[in-house]
């Protein structure tokens, strides 16, 4: 081994603790774009923000009984972005097919939430057995938004026309439009709003949410912060009262994440409008869903 192997290292890798490239079964992606931003603009900071924030959090999960250190995660970095969308989404949908061929479990951190359609284009064939479950205050189903039909706020249309998913399910929801509402009616996405959450109890909505994605051959998870309560998660984009509390979301996300879970993405992170707290909760997120994928992969 060389010096510079032995004495020098990246100083913000996810987590802090990097396995290489061959040996990772989850590999993190930082996707630093936010052009089609509608209102704060500033997630093309969040990546590395959130990895400044995971390596100066302690790494062990309770839900789980596992610690970070144990699993075998490598950070890559992150993708040359485009001020064009659709070559940013291209670049990424061409990285993350390398990855699935390679074997690996993408862990992808935004930027805007419309880096999910990359995404989802990526993951190839998988895509029409897979169910995306999507976090979100938003349900991002608008046909066009201040003139495009590319954004953040329409991405998830955008997924359910030309991706095709098996199914689209979306959580947290409490802000949305006319057109949203009957176009989700129209497709069969179905959503749990924040206040029905609330109402009946994370439990309740695990159990069904379950129910719901039971015969489904793969998952997908996408997580938008401002699912949040800005309480707890002030620096995000597009910020919304009536949010969801931090453990109301991990219990949810835990609650539903199994060994059909075939990678994850946290973004909207905006930092500049906050001290960090919202990065913190980012990188638990993380933490957390990571440490749950490895406990059901485990016999």
């Amino acid at each position: 081994m060389s010096y510079h192997e032995l004495f020098v290292s990246q100083s913000n890798v996810f987590s802090g603790f990097q396995k290489p490239f061959e040996k990772a079964d989850y590999v993190i992606l930082g996707v630093p774009f936010d052009v089609t931003s509608t209102y704060r603009t500033g997630a093309r900071f969040g990546p590395n923000t959130i990895r400044q924030a995971s390596v100066n959090i302690e790494t062990y999960s309770f839900r789980t009984g596992i610690e970070i250190e144990d699993l075998q995660l490598h950070d890559l970095g992150d993708l040359d972005i485009s001020r064009n969308t659709n070559k940013t989404l291209e670049r990424l949908e061409l990285v993350i097919k390398d990855l699935i061929e390679a074997g690996k479990t993408p862990v992808t951190i935004g930027g805007e939430h419309t880096i999910t359609l990359g995404i989802m284009k990526g993951l190839g064939d998988k895509t029409s057995k897979t169910a995306i479950v999507s976090f979100d205050a938003h349900l991002d189903l608008r046909n066009e938004f201040l003139g495009l039909k590319l954004s953040h706020t329409t991405f998830i249309r955008r997924i359910n026309e030309e991706v095709k998913p098996a199914k689209i399910i979306e959580v947290g929801t409490r802000a949305v439009c006319r057109e949203e509402l009957n176009y989700a009616k129209k497709a069969g996405i179905e959503f749990f709003t924040a206040q029905q959450i609330r109402s009946e109890g994370a439990e309740q909505i695990v159990k069904k949410l379950k129910e719901r994605l039971a015969k489904y051959e793969s998952l997908y998870l996408s997580v938008d912060m401002d699912v949040l309560d800005p309480a707890y998660a002030p620096a995000v984009q597009n910020p919304e009262p009536e949010g969801l509390e931090m453990h109301t979301l991990l219990d949810i996300l835990c609650g539903i994440c199994d060994n059909r879970v075939i990678g994850f993405d946290v973004g909207e992170v905006a930092p500049h409008y906050d001290h960090g707290i919202s990065a913190i909760q980012a990188a638990r997120t993380i933490f957390e869903v990571l440490c749950c994928m490895e406990k059901s992969r485990k016999p």
